[in-house]
C-alpha cells in the first residue's frame, strides 16, 4: 500500500500541464534533431505559458488531475508519428494564419465603419428636405 505524505500538496493544474509540456517539448526537439540550451527551453516554456495563460489560470482554480503515464506515452507516440511534411505544413501555417487574420480584421473594421455611416445617415433629419 502506498501512503502519501500529508504535508505534500497536490500539484496545481498549471504545474501538471507545464510538466507535461517539458516532457513533450523534449520529445519534439528530439524528433526534429534540435539541441536546445536551457535558456531556449525556458523561452519555449514562456511562449507556451503566455499563449495559454487564460487556460492555465482556469486549471489553477480547478482540480485538474495528473496526466497518467499511458496518456503521456500516447502523446509522445503521436509526436513520433508526425511526418516531416506535416511538421513543415504546421510551421508554414502560422505566418499565413496571422496574415489572413490581419486581412479579416481589416474587413471587419471596414464593415463596422460602413454600419456606422449607414446608422448616421438613417438618423439624419430630413424634415426640411435635408441637404
Amino acid at each position: 500500500m502506498v501512503t502519501l505524505d500529508p504535508t505534500m500538496t497536490a500539484p496545481t493544474g498549471r504545474e501538471v500541464l507545464l510538466t507535461a509540456f517539458d516532457r513533450l517539448f523534449e520529445k519534439a526537439a528530439d524528433k526534429l534533431h534540435l539541441e536546445c540550451t536551457p535558456e531556449q527551453r525556458d523561452e519555449a516554456k514562456r511562449f507556451f505559458t503566455e499563449r495559454y495563460d487564460d487556460a492555465l489560470k482556469i486549471l489553477d482554480n480547478a482540480e485538474f488531475p495528473a496526466i497518467d503515464e499511458p496518456v503521456l506515452t500516447r502523446m509522445e507516440a503521436a509526436i513520433d508519428e508526425l511526418s516531416p511534411a506535416y511538421i513543415a505544413a504546421h510551421l508554414a501555417t502560422g505566418p499565413l494564419a496571422l496574415h489572413v487574420q490581419e486581412f479579416i480584421r481589416s474587413i471587419a473594421v471596414r464593415a463596422a465603419e460602413q454600419r456606422v455611416l449607414e446608422h448616421l445617415a438613417n438618423r439624419a433629419d430630413d424634415t426640411y428636405g435635408g441637404n
